[in-house]
C-alpha cells in the first residue's frame, strides 16, 4: 500500500499524533482546504482479489496514493485511471481484469483494464473526481451582499471576504463588490492587479462610470469591470438583485476558457512496461531498472526481476 501523505508536503493534510486518519475523514478534509483528488471505492470484487467491497483510497493529483484499493498492480491500474479522472474525464467505474478474464463485461459509463500481472481475481472500483468548487470573494456586508453568499451557498460555491483588506484568495473565479461606497475602490483595485477573470460591481450606471473615472482606468481596464453587475432580469429586492449577480458568474464561470477552480500538480508521466506491456504512471515508488543508458519503469517488481533476468541472461 502506498505511504500517507500529509508530511509537509504542500497537501495541507496533517495527522492527529499516533492516530492516523480514515479515507473519508482525509476525504472532507482535502475537500474543505480545497485539495483536488480522486476518491476511490471498490464495490465490487472476486476472490482471489486481496481487496473488498468498501476499501476505499485518495488518489492525488501528483499519482500519490493514501488507503488502499488492491496489490501493486491493481493500484497501478488505478492510479493511471483516476489521474485522467482527475485532469477532466469525470467519474468512473474502473474494472480491473487478470488476462482473459470475461466477467464484468464493457457498459457504457465503465472503462476495463486487463491486467496481465494480476494472480487472479477481479476488481470495480468507482473514481469520483473531486475539485473545489468555483471561489467568489464578496465585498461588504450590504443586504445584497449577504442575499448573494446564501445563494451562492445553495450552488455549492465557495465564498470568500479577504478584500478589501487584503488580496484576493488564490484561485479567485470571481469578485463582487457590493460596498455600496465602503471598500469598493479599493476592492476593484487589487481584483484588477490580481487579474481576477470576473469582476463585478454593484452600483448605478452613473456611480460605476464615476467609480471607474476616480480610479483612472484605461479601456481595457474598464471593459473587465461589469456594472452595473448582473443580467437585466428586472430584479428589484436584494435577493432578486443578488440571484441577477449570481446567474452572471454562473455564465462567466462555464464560458469557454474559464479558469479552473484550483490548480491540479503537473501529471506524472506515463510510460508502457516493457514486459506486460501495461501503462504505468511513474511515481517515487514505482519499480525502475537502469540498463546502459535505457530506463524502464515497471507495473511491479514481478516483471522488473524478468526483465532484469533477461538483460543478465542476452
Amino acid at each position: 500500500m502506498a505511504t500517507t501523505a500529509g508530511t509537509g508536503d504542500g497537501d495541507g493534510v496533517e495527522e492527529v499524533t499516533g492516530v492516523p486518519k480514515t479515507v473519508s475523514a482525509r476525504a472532507l478534509e482535502l475537500a474543505q482546504r480545497r485539495v483536488p483528488f480522486v476518491h476511490a471505492r471498490v464495490v465490487r470484487a472476486q476472490p482471489p482479489a486481496s481487496a473488498h467491497p468498501g476499501d476505499e483510497a485518495i488518489v492525488y493529483g501528483d499519482g500519490r496514493i493514501d488507503g488502499f484499493v488492491g496489490g501493486m498492480c491493481a493500484e497501478g491500474s488505478v492510479r493511471t485511471a483516476a489521474l485522467g479522472a482527475l485532469n477532466g474525464g469525470g467519474p468512473l467505474l474502473l474494472r480491473v481484469l487478470p488476462a482473459d478474464e470475461v466477467a464484468f463485461p464493457d457498459t457504457p459509463g465503465a472503462k476495463v483494464v486487463v491486467n496481465p500481472c494480476l494472480s487472479g481475481g477481479a476488481l470495480e472500483i468507482f473514481l469520483e473526481p473531486v475539485l473545489p468548487p468555483p471561489l467568489i470573494e464578496v465585498v461588504g456586508t450590504t443586504p445584497i451582499a449577504e442575499a448573494f453568499i446564501a445563494l451562492a451557498d445553495v450552488l455549492g460555491y465557495a465564498t470568500a471576504r479577504s478584500l478589501p483588506d487584503g488580496p484576493p484568495a488564490e484561485y479567485t473565479g470571481a469578485v463582487i463588490v457590493a460596498g455600496q461606497g465602503r471598500g469598493d475602490a479599493e476592492a476593484l483595485r487589487a481584483a484588477l492587479d490580481a487579474d481576477v477573470p470576473h469582476i463585478a460591481l454593484v452600483a448605478s450606471r452613473r456611480r460605476g462610470a464615476a467609480l471607474l473615472d476616480e480610479l483612472g482606468l484605461g479601456e481595457a481596464a474598464r471593459a473587465r469591470v461589469h456594472t452595473p453587475a448582473g443580467l437585466d432580469i428586472g430584479a428589484r429586492t436584494a435577493p432578486e438583485v443578488a440571484l441577477s449577480i449570481l446567474a452572471e458568474v454562473v455564465e462567466a464561470v462555464h464560458a469557454r476558457g474559464a479558469p479552473p477552480p484550483t490548480a491540479l500538480p503537473e501529471a506524472p508521466a506515463q510510460v508502457v512496461d516493457p514486459v506486460c506491456g501495461m501503462t504505468v504512471t511513474v511515481t517515487a515508488d514505482t519499480p525502475h531498472l537502469t540498463a546502459g543508458d535505457k530506463e524502464f519503469w515497471f507495473c511491479g517488481t514481478g516483471c522488473r526481476d524478468r526483465c532484469a533476468t533477461g538483460l543478465v541472461g542476452g
